[in-house]
């Protein structure tokens, strides 16, 4: 594809993940195409409800429990037409690219063995397995810590030995807060800021007047 002389360069969008302990950058994951869409669902976490008292009503009992959908597409389709160029493609398709998302949502393998091993050498107590600090990048001033909640592939062509070469791939994410991490913690930190960008971002909004809505004063 070629692009006109001193065309912007456009950002991707991705997911970074970080040592839960050193936050340390252990990888970083580049959407090869950026979604044409993005679904973002706030759920407003008030006080008021069934039972709750009058005075409660304005009341909210902390961030919104924030929720993203994105569909990503995956193609090598013309990386096919030159197999000895692009050496996994060739041997294996997307298969790669498709298990680096997938690893997103399972333990790895050595600490499926290592909670084994404790279990067969009678350990009382198996902490859940940790997994790395997950950040979804949506350009600089949306660095989210999040957890993966739902993971759909749709493989839709397949090379000669079946592997895939063409994919879309759904991504659900939920927002870790600070309700979640804690202050204290690299996520948590992340959080704030991210929500102070938003307070910045909302004062460059232009406001509007009460004689728009066709009110003279408040009743």
């Amino acid at each position: 594809m070629t692009t006109f002389p001193g065309s912007p360069r456009i950002l991707k969008g991705g997911i970074v993940l970080l040592d839960p302990a050193s936050s340390a950058v252990l990888r970083v994951i580049t959407l090869q195409y950026n979604a044409d869409t993005l679904s973002r669902t706030l759920q407003v976490q008030a006080v008021a409800g069934d039972g709750a008292d009058r005075s409660e009503a304005l009341r909210i009992k902390g961030p919104p429990a924030e929720t993203i959908k994105l569909d990503a597409e995956i193609d090598a389709t013309d990386q096919m037409e030159f197999p000895e160029q692009n050496g996994t493609v060739g041997q294996f398709g997307i298969f790669p690219q498709l298990a680096v998302l997938e690893a997103l949502v399972y333990p790895t393998s050595a600490q499926l063995k290592n909670n084994n091993s404790l279990q067969g050498n009678g350990t009382l107590e198996i902490l859940p397995m940790e997994a790395p600090l997950t950040l979804f990048v949506w350009s600089s001033v949306r660095v989210l810590p999040v957890r993966v909640t739902d993971l759909s592939v749709t493989e839709e062509a397949f090379d000669v030995n079946l592997h895939p070469i063409r994919a879309k791939v759904s991504l659900g994410l939920r927002v870790l807060s600070v309700n979640d991490l804690g202050f204290a913690h690299k996520g948590g930190n992340l959080f704030m800021n991210y929500l102070r960008q938003k307070e910045q971002l909302a004062t460059l909004a232009q406001g509007g007047t009460l004689a728009g809505l066709g009110l003279k004063g408040i009743p």
